[in-house]
């Protein structure tokens, strides 16, 4: 088996800054996602997730801190949610990091709405799975955060 790299790709007006770093265990999509091709964008970020499925670290952290991502994408965060729910590794641990605007983050029923579709991913998840959310300013400042244990 070969050894897996890293993968950095750059931020677009479209598409997220993707940031997956295997020796951290820190897995990062920050911006916008409303990509026109969808399958183009992420087919190498699962594929990448799925080979990191095979041997993950102790710890992984996949901060999703996306201010807009289209119907496509969020079928895409579902299935690399989904890949990252797989890892089997004992005592191993996901913690998904998700970042809301201040605002929202207030209204737990609509909180709740949002994360619905991760909860029922990750519900029979074979490996430890936290939640932390944010809210956060304009800037990206984090203003409060509140950890869920799933």
């Amino acid at each position: 088996m070969k050894e897996l790299k890293n993968l950095f790709i750059e931020q677009t007006e479209k598409t997220p800054l993707v940031d997956l770093n295997f020796l951290s265990g820190e897995l990062i999509l920050s911006g916008k996602s409303i990509p026109i091709n969808a399958p183009r964008i992420f087919e190498p970020i699962l594929d990448w997730i799925n080979e990191y499925v095979r041997n993950p670290k102790q710890t992984t952290n996949l901060r999703l801190n996306l201010e807009y991502f289209n119907t496509a994408s969020s079928i895409w965060l579902a299935k690399i949610v989904k890949a990252l729910a797989g890892i089997s590794k004992p005592d191993s641990v996901l913690i998904l990091h998700i970042y809301f605007p201040i605002e929202d983050f207030d209204d737990i029923d609509d909180i709740k709405d949002d994360l619905s579709p991760v909860i029922d991913v990750i519900s029979s998840a074979q490996v430890s799975v936290g939640l932390k959310i944010y809210g956060t300013d304009d800037s990206g400042k984090i203003l409060k955060e509140s950890m869920i244990f799933i």
